[in-house]
This record gives structure tokens, C-alpha cells and sequence, in this order.
């Protein structure tokens, strides 16, 4: 038999425990400690977008580390997405992959599970760019002839596999975001009669800006609908197999005077982007903008990181604020190395393009085989995709690392937020749709780095190996 005090005991035990489970979520009781997530990806690839869980504490900081603080409160761009460019070589290498195995790559690239990368940016070309296995328009004419009124304008060269393609990611990604550019128009409107080089005779200014409207417009028919166009891939560079040269006077002559008001009276909401070349010429796209006429059709501009530096698109953002900014190809090298690759890549098309006010941020060409084709002649001999595909079988690149570290993570939509940058520790954060802080952080330096993520009254200590790279979900 319990006597009465031993029995007064456990009343009390009974009724703290009772109230204990009744309390409110603002009766303060916090833990001090909750589990989140974070994913490593390492240059001597021991770890591969590698999940790991991590103490998530509240309070202050308790120890002596160096902190990155993270500003939910300052807010900057809001971005677009993450991904690649699907060149015509690459449409072709996953086209020709058995169903079952194509199936899986292309939800593992585009999905939305937990073993996909959300890939949710894509950039194509407008007609051939130098990885397709060909060079072509979507208007081609035997010599000496024209057709002004673009009454032979066909989309079936695209027909046989990026048009397939592209309709398979769309069905897996219906808000994906497509970027769409020239390498060249058809040869008969430029001065050099010539896929390479040569420029836009001012005749057919015109009739290329409608060649533009028949593109979106039947790309739309379908199923695909292009978010952003831009005028010229890289127009100062007239080496290669497909190009053209295009100067800042006529990219603001042609949009102003001619596919500006084209898409306004054709109700093409598509946004016009200039420059898509590299940030060693900043002046080019502010010279356009500068021209109130232009400026008025034009979304924004687009560069490449081959020359300059990436802090030009800050530059290009001082001189005009209310314009976009995009960056659309980098590529990485046959001759590169992994953990070089990922090092250089993360620091400035990851996180330097965004903390330059970047949109978007896109690795060049997603696919290639194991001899770096299919290629026009006189394309790229050293572009590597990131995939390296033969047959059916699929064998991941750095460039695929690089960009799975924010688009698995970041969906559209996301703001950039403050964060800040400690010695070798690299930083870009976000704030998602869903009130999810995500933070990339690169150890840019050769030795393990720890240190401590701050965010509000929450915080975490981790380490990196260097060149390492994570991505952190709070």
C-alpha cells in the first residue's frame, strides 16, 4: 500500500506532466537545438551533392568561430532559375538514349523528387549554335535566292530532337523558363553570304525581326513557350561556326526600329535581351540602354564570363537599375580539372553572378559524347557537358555539380537575400517561395575552414574542406 505522501507525489508528477503537453506554441518553451540539412560537394569528389544533417541552435553563438551572418531582412533580385543550355548536340545524344533510361535522366535533371536537380532554366538556340551537328537556319536558300516575305520558314530541322526533347521537359516541368538565341540568321541576310562572321544587312532588319516573331510564334504552337530572347550570341565574336558580329548601334537600331514595335503589335510578351557576350565590355549594353528609344523594349542583358570580370553586370546594374541582368554560358574544358572547375565556377557563376544581381545563372552545354561532339565544323573541340553521353549509359561532370548546388534548391521565384563574405568563405543566400533560407558556401581557400551561419537568433557551425562547396536549407 502507497502511504499518502508518496501518493502526493505522484499527483504533482501527474499534473506537471498534463500541463506540460497542454502548453502553447507562445508559452516559450524552445528547443534549444533542431536538426537541418545540408549538401557538400568536394573537389577530390569523396562527397557528391552529399547529404548531411546538422545541429540547428538557438541563442548566441558559443564559441569563437567566424561568423557568416545572413540578412533575412535585405532583399535583392528575384531569380529565375538555374541550369544549362540544350544545344542541338545535346537534344541529340539524350534523343537517342533508350526510353527507360532517357525517362529517368530527364526527371532526374527536370523533377521535382528527392533525387532530382530541378533544373528550371534552359537556354536553346535559334537555329544551329556551333554543338549542333550542323549548320543551319529555319529559312535556307540555295544561292542567290531570298525569301523576304519568310514564306519557306520551317522549324524542321528542330523537329527530330530538340523539339521532342524540349516538349518531354516541359510535361515534367510546365514553369520551366527557356531562354532562346541566334549563333546567325540565314545566310542570304548577311553581307558575307557566310554562316561565319559577316553582319545583318540593314535591308532585311525587318524581315528578320519578323523572322523572330514566326520562331516564337510556332515554338508556341508547339508547346513551348520562350520567356527571353536575345538579339546575338556573343556579336563581337565572328570566329566561329555559326556567328555574326553585331554592334551595339545595331542592336539599338534593330530593336528600337523594327522588333521592338513588331512584338508589340504581334502582342509577343517574350522579353528582349541584349549584349550575351562576355563582362570585359560593359559599355555595350549601357550604350543601348543609354538610347531611350531601345531601352523601352528591353528586358535586360545577358553575358558570359570568357573576359572581364564578373562585377561588369554590377556596373551594367549602377547605370540602370530597372533593367535585368542574366548570365547565360560559361563553359568548362575538356583540359579542366574537377576541383579547379568547381572552385572557380561556384565563386563567380554561382555565387558572383548572383551577388552581381543576376537572374539566372546557366552552365553552356548540357550534354556532349566522349569526343566532345556533335559539333558544326570549326565548333568547340573542348566544351564538356555535364553529361558525358554513349548510348544510354550517362556519366555526370563537374558543370552538372555546379549547377545542381542552387537549382536542386533555389526554385524560381526565390529572392536573393543578404549574406555576407568571411575571409575564403563565399556566400549567396535565399529566400524561397515557401520561407525556406537556403545559403551556398564556398571554402575558397586550399585548408578546412569552420565557421559559424547566422540567421536571426538561429545558428549552425559546419566546416569545409578546401574548395569545398555546400548548400544549406534552413
Amino acid at each position: 500500500m502507497l502511504k499518502s505522501g508518496s501518493i502526493f507525489i505522484i499527483l504533482i508528477l501527474l499534473s506537471f506532466c498534463s500541463n506540460k503537453n497542454k502548453l502553447a506554441p507562445n508559452d516559450n518553451v524552445v528547443d534549444n537545438a533542431a536538426k537541418t540539412y545540408y549538401w557538400v560537394t568536394t573537389g577530390d569528389q569523396s562527397q557528391l551533392l552529399t547529404k548531411q544533417s546538422i545541429i540547428l541552435n538557438t541563442g548566441g553563438v558559443n564559441n569563437a568561430l567566424s561568423v557568416i551572418d545572413i540578412d533575412t531582412a535585405t532583399k535583392y533580385q528575384t531569380v529565375d532559375g538555374f541550369g544549362y543550355t540544350l544545344t542541338g548536340g545535346s537534344a541529340y545524344l539524350i534523343n537517342q538514349m533508350e526510353s527507360n533510361p532517357k525517362a529517368s535522366l530527364l526527371n532526374e535533371l527536370f523533377g521535382s523528387n528527392e533525387n532530382a536537380i530541378g533544373v528550371n532554366y534552359l537556354r536553346i538556340s535559334i537555329g544551329a549554335s556551333d554543338l549542333s551537328s550542323t549548320v543551319f537556319s529555319y529559312n535556307d536558300l540555295p544561292t542567290g535566292q531570298t525569301d523576304t516575305l519568310l514564306n519557306q520558314f520551317s522549324l524542321s530541322a528542330d523537329t527530330i530532337d530538340l523539339i521532342p526533347i524540349l516538349q518531354k521537359i516541359v510535361a515534367i516541368n510546365p514553369a520551366i523558363k527557356i531562354m532562346a538565341t541566334p549563333w546567325s540568321p540565314p545566310i542570304w541576310m548577311k553581307d558575307n553570304l557566310n554562316s561565319i562572321g559577316g553582319s545583318l544587312l540593314s535591308k532585311y532588319y525587318h524581315v528578320y525581326a519578323n523572322y523572330f516573331v514566326k520562331y516564337l510564334q510556332q515554338m508556341k504552337l508547339k508547346g513551348i513557350s520562350i520567356d527571353a530572347i536575345t538579339i546575338q550570341n556573343e556579336p563581337q565574336h565572328g570566329g566561329n561556326n555559326p556567328s555574326m558580329l553585331m554592334s551595339a548601334n545595331q542592336q539599338a537600331d534593330f530593336i528600337k526600329n523594327h522588333l521592338g514595335p513588331l512584338f508589340e503589335k504581334n502582342g509577343i510578351k517574350t522579353k528582349i535581351v541584349i549584349w550575351d557576350h562576355n563582362c570585359d565590355n560593359p559599355n555595350y549594353p549601357i550604350s543601348i540602354l543609354n538610347d531611350l528609344a531601345a531601352k523601352k523594349y528591353i528586358d535586360g542583358s545577358a553575358f558570359h564570363l570568357y573576359n572581364g570580370d564578373i562585377s561588369a553586370l554590377s556596373t551594367v546594374y549602377n547605370a540602370h537599375p530597372d533593367k535585368s541582368l542574366y548570365f547565360t554560358e560559361q563553359w568548362t574544358g575538356k583540359n579542366g580539372t574537377f576541383d579547379g572547375d568547381l572552385k572557380w565556377h561556384i565563386k563567380n557563376v554561382i555565387i558572383g553572378s548572383m551577388r552581381n544581381h543576376s537572374k539566372n545563372a546557366l552552365e553552356w552545354n548540357l550534354a556532349n559524347d566522349p569526343s566532345f561532339g556533335p559539333r558544326t565544323p570549326g565548333g568547340c573541340t573542348e566544351c564538356k557537358g555535364a553529361l558525358t553521353i554513349a548510348g544510354s549509359t550517362v556519366s555526370k561532370n563537374v558543370a552538372f555539380y555546379i549547377i545542381a548546388h542552387a537549382s536542386k534548391f533555389i526554385p524560381s521565384g526565390s529572392i536573393r537575400i543578404g549574406s555576407g563574405i568571411v575571409g575564403n568563405l563565399f556566400s549567396a543566400a535565399f529566400l524561397t517561395p515557401d520561407g525556406k533560407k537556403v545559403v551556398i558556401v564556398l571554402n575558397n581557400g586550399n585548408q578546412v575552414e569552420q565557421f559559424n551561419l547566422r540567421i536571426n537568433k538561429r545558428w549552425l557551425s559546419s566546416s569545409l574542406m578546401g574548395g569545398a562547396v555546400a548548400t544549406f536549407v534552413i
